[in-house]
């Protein structure tokens, strides 16, 4: 029995040793670590987030004498990261949202927007429970369902834009595959307006995107 015993404690900590090896943790007793908890290469990890989006607007020419501004919004947001080593991994984010702008002259009507972002992720103590990451990438976005208008005349925008995007978080163990998340991350986008084919300038809308939810470990 106390052979049996033995072994088995030997290779719960062989297990974990393998499994902590080059994560950025404390001790399993001090930091609360699990042999079961953590991700690794290979995993697949799926989030669904309630996300309120913030528009950081910036404006040129016309927009800007007409002070321009963008609504904020909160929707759901899923994403999608793949984990190519224990440490690294690769996300992408999907969700759309509508905003209303409006000026000097009053409400300018709503837009569409749809902004796939791809982000490189750097996870710290990814053997733990609780685990930051950071990280950054590029962001496509795609301006539809166009209903902006001013005096009565359509409002023409660019329907596409690319830019940067930032990202910081943390994921929170709570059984073997579920656990819990927040997020910000900024995001660069714009979109180029013109009214009877004058230009009316650029429209940056650049928003910060808070988000909280909860995800599951495949």
């Amino acid at each position: 029995m106390k052979y049996l015993l033995r072994n088995r404690i030997k290779a719960a900590a062989v297990a974990t040793c393998l499994l902590g090896a080059g994560a950025l943790a404390l001790p399993a007793q001090a930091a609360g670590d699990d042999p079961m908890s953590g991700i690794h290469a290979g995993d697949v990890l799926v989030r669904l987030r309630a996300i309120s989006i913030m528009p950081n607007v910036g404006t040129s020419q016309s927009l800007s004498a007409l002070n321009v501004d963008v609504n904020n919004a909160i929707v759901p947001e899923l994403d999608l990261t793949y984990m190519i080593r224990d440490y690294l991994g690769v996300e992408l984010i999907l969700g759309t949202s509508r905003h209303q702008l409006t000026s000097g002259l009053g409400n300018l009507g709503g837009v569409n927007v749809l902004p796939p972002t791809l982000l490189l992720q750097y996870h710290f103590n990814h053997a733990g429970r609780i685990r930051p990451y950071v990280g950054a990438g590029l962001n496509y976005t795609l301006f539809y369902n166009n209903g902006l208008n001013a005096g009565g005349q359509p409002i023409s925008i660019t329907n596409h834009s690319f830019g940067p995007a930032l990202q910081a978080g943390v994921d929170v163990q709570v059984t073997k595959s579920l656990f819990v998340n927040a997020d910000i991350k900024k995001i660069w986008m714009h979109t180029d307006a013109t009214l009877g084919g004058q230009s009316l300038g650029r429209l940056n809308i650049d928003p910060v995107v808070v988000g909280l939810g909860v995800g599951m470990r495949f």
